[in-house]
């Protein structure tokens, strides 16, 4: 495993690269609206990573992931665990704001994935959740485990193998936070899937 100040350069370069990155179709939508990319923040040594989809317009403005009232709920389900956000590494598979809060499209998942790789590959954590069926494609893609893939409603809460070149990695399917924020109902099984987190602490 890199040690603490190695993987701080890596990570810095990470940024670097994206904040750079004129060749994404995102690049001149971030430049014409003031915005930032927001490459991730925790822990570098972090046990559990949580990758959501894309950055929504607060985390676009502060540069930081899950910010709003998103990342207020996503703080009560890490509380829910014990565990503090700065233990954790958040981020999203997409790096800038995709307009309007639509889904990421293929072409800038397509280019914008190597820098969640190599995230990983930094890392190294026990356990990848993902946060919302995008993420969740792309992961369950990239560990071998397109043969579970189904529908979020199908599979959230459960854990799933995938190998890394670093060993083996949990993988986990949760919805995304804002669920609970446009549907009550789904709040409950967010934190109840939240808990199965507690047993790789």
């Amino acid at each position: 495993m890199p040690e603490h100040s190695e993987k701080f350069e890596e990570m810095k370069a990470i940024r670097d690269e994206i904040i750079a990155l004129k060749e994404s179709p995102l690049y001149a939508y971030r430049i014409a609206n003031n915005f930032f990319p927001v490459i991730g923040e925790g822990s570098h040594d972090a046990k559990i990573m949580l990758v959501g989809e894309a950055p929504g317009l607060n985390e676009a403005k502060t540069a930081r992931p899950f910010c709003g009232r998103s990342g207020a709920f996503l703080d009560e389900m890490l509380a829910s665990i014990g565990v503090p956000r700065a233990e954790v590494y958040i981020t999203n598979l997409v790096k800038d704001r995709p307009p309007d809060n639509r889904d990421p499209e293929p072409k800038e998942i397509e280019i914008y994935a190597q820098f969640l790789d190599r995230q990983i590959d930094i890392i190294q954590p026990k356990v990848i959740a993902t946060l919302g069926r995008i993420s969740m494609g792309y992961i369950f893609k990239k560990f071998g485990l397109e043969a579970n893939l189904k529908p979020i409603s199908q599979i959230h809460g459960k854990t799933f193998i995938g190998e890394a070149n670093f060993g083996s990695v949990v993988i986990i399917a949760l919805y995304h936070p804002a669920v609970a924020l446009y549907n009550g109902s789904n709040r409950k099984t967010l934190v109840d899937d939240f808990q199965v987190l507690k047993s790789f602490l």
